[in-house]
């Protein structure tokens, strides 16, 4: 995935893509796409793989379509997963999950450029297409990066950089890799491969570990699993493609580095955060029981304050941002998320009443003290819906981590109740 590049650097590259196109073949028609069946007698095919970046949006790393000219040499790269940051309500969208992105044409060499000032790796992996295949491959490229075709729906596992790629391909072999890497299945499940991928940003994996519902969690193949580059990159050298003669090949011919970069590469797997977020939730529970235990100390009941209200806030905005993305967004991986059940809204209610812990005789409703009691059993009620099939969303973490913070919070309210109160 990409931001959108200079203006300067794609009108060239559009220019050069024209120019090459015509040197191919003909022009096809924009729309529909209809292949011209010419054989690119002149042309090679090859995929290139760059590896991931720093920033938030570069962390799946990036791949393209690549074309070479073999009398010229010259090099024009197809790239998907391409996005503009001042696009009209571009945040909007991305809230809704209703993004488009788009292919666009550029010149390998300002590719290589632009990767090369990021320290950033890049392969080539010569395909061995024989050249009807590597025309139907051109022409669906020439009619794909045309205005009125160049844009498409985005979504992080279905539809995005790689799998445009790993599509394209498999129409120009007409259809040869999609059932050979369906048929190979992986331990990987689609939350596992974006967490281990992000990871790096251990803030935004947890903020994303959070959002993923149980969907996520399910079995892929390494065809789904393409939806990382680097994946792609590892499944295509063990598959294999039938020629126009009826021989089979590997599919990649050879590869060779274009950048040999500076940075490290993704880890194996996410953390397993599960030990982390256990002691972490228990000491936070044990902090909020202290403080509450000296409340009679007016700088404890602030800090006590402070703190449990933080905790409300970020569950309770957390739990509708979940909400949201369940019923009101087009995100389905974050559909049906078990999460609410620990990031809670109803902790909301319990603000008001946080806010006033630090007067002396503070004593909570009866109706406040029934909401926390009711965050703490929902939270709970997270354990005992794991055994329930269709429902084991990979969250055992985060119940070791929230449980026992809401069990001391509910604590603190039941405890403080008015001698006359009851439940």
């Amino acid at each position: 995935m990409r931001s959108r590049l200079p203006d300067s650097v794609m009108k060239s590259a559009l220019a050069l893509l024209v120019a090459f196109l015509l040197l191919a073949m003909p022009r096809a028609d924009a729309a529909p796409f209809v292949p011209s069946g010419q054989p690119a007698e002149n042309l090679t095919a090859s995929i290139v793989t760059f590896q991931p970046g720093t920033l938030y949006w570069q962390r799946f790393g990036h791949n393209a379509l690549l074309l070479r000219e073999a009398s010229s040499g010259r090099a024009v790269t197809f790239n998907y997963g391409i996005f503009d940051f001042g696009a009209p309500d571009f945040f909007l969208n991305f809230a809704r999950g209703y993004m488009t992105y788009r292919v666009v044409p550029n010149t390998l060499e300002n590719d290589l450029r632009h990767y090369q000032t990021e320290h950033r790796w890049a392969l080539e992996q010569h395909l061995n297409l024989d050249a009807r295949q590597v025309g139907r491959l051109r022409d669906f490229l020439e009619w794909n990066v045309q205005p009125e075709n160049a844009d498409y729906r985005y979504d992080y596992f279905l539809s995005n950089c790689s799998t445009r790629v790993r599509d394209a391909l498999d129409y120009a072999i007409g259809g040869q890799l999609k059932p050979q890497l369906q048929a190979r299945l992986t331990s990987m499940s689609y939350r596992k491969e974006a967490t281990r991928l992000i990871s790096p940003d251990s803030l935004l994996m947890a903020g994303m570990d959070l959002a993923l519902g149980p969907t996520s969690d399910l079995p892929i193949d390494l065809w789904q699993q393409s939806f990382a580059p680097l994946a792609l990159m590892q499944a295509l050298r063990t598959s294999t493609v039938t020629d126009a003669g009826g021989r089979t090949l590997a599919l990649v011919g050879h590869e060779n580095r274009l950048l040999a970069g500076a940075r490290g590469d993704p880890p194996d797997r996410a953390p397993d955060l599960r030990l982390q977020f256990l002691l972490a939730g228990i000491t936070m529970a044990a902090i909020l029981l202290g403080l509450a235990k000296f409340r009679a100390v007016g700088t404890v009941r602030w800090l006590f304050m402070l703190i449990a209200t933080s905790i409300a806030l970020l569950c309770g905005l957390g739990g509708l941002i979940l909400a949201a993305l369940w019923g009101l967004s087009e995100h389905w991986a974050g559909w049906r998320n078990e999460n609410l059940l620990l990031v809670d809204p109803l902790c909301l209610l319990l603000v008001p009443a946080l806010l006033m812990y630090p007067r002396l005789r503070w004593r909570p409703s009866l109706f406040t003290r029934r909401v926390a009691l009711a965050v703490l059993v929902l939270a709970a009620l997270s354990l005992l819906v794991r055994d329930i099939p269709g429902l084991k969303q990979q969250n055992l973490h985060w119940a070791y981590l929230l449980i026992p913070i809401h069990a001391a919070i509910a604590l603190v309210f039941l405890r403080a109740k008015k001698p006359d109160d009851e439940l």
